[in-house]
């Protein structure tokens, strides 16, 4: 599994961006800027709109990606039906055939689907946080944010740091 300080792939993958529309996306459009990459296993499922809908609260921190195996035509579809989907912020990525899962170790081979996995990543490209929980175990948004405003604040920042905070013994 990519971990902390590793660059993370190159990718170019087509997904549904907030206006519904779908789009090309790909890691030299998150160059420059703090992103958050998410994995999660399926679309159509009861946990993953959970936690998609939640990962909005990052987006005046980081550019925002969530992704799963699922074509764009599934993503665009489940975005329209699903009430808590339809106005999302951020785009969902398609990874197709799981490369991108796969090169970032974080495929659960036996399901067939990536594991819930993020990352964050500084504005060069390199991993600085990575986190995955258990299929049945929704993620954070507010502690991802926590991390990620963290991060961005450099230097030591404990436990409870919260913005603002110089120093958490």
């Amino acid at each position: 599994m990519l971990s902390v300080n590793d660059m993370f792939p190159a990718f170019r993958l087509e997904g549904v961006n907030a206006e519904n529309q779908i789009c090309t996306v790909t890691q030299e459009q998150l160059m420059g800027s703090w992103s958050v990459i998410y994995f999660y296993p399926k679309d159509f499922t009861f946990i993953c709109p959970t936690e998609i809908a939640q990962m909005d609260k990052l987006i005046d921190e980081a550019i925002v990606l969530g992704i799963s195996g699922d074509n764009e035509y599934s993503k665009l579809n489940w975005k329209k039906f699903n009430d808590t989907l339809t106005n999302i912020k951020h785009t969902l990525g398609a990874d197709s055939g799981l490369y991108l899962a796969s090169e970032c170790g974080i495929l659960n081979v036996d399901e067939g689907v990536a594991n819930r996995a993020t990352f964050i990543v500084n504005p060069e490209g390199e991993i600085q946080h990575v986190s995955v929980t258990a299929m049945d175990t929704g993620r954070s948004a507010d502690e991802i944010l926590r991390t990620l405003q963290a991060l961005k604040a450099g230097g030591l920042t404990g436990c409870g740091w919260e913005p603002g905070d110089q120093y958490v013994a």
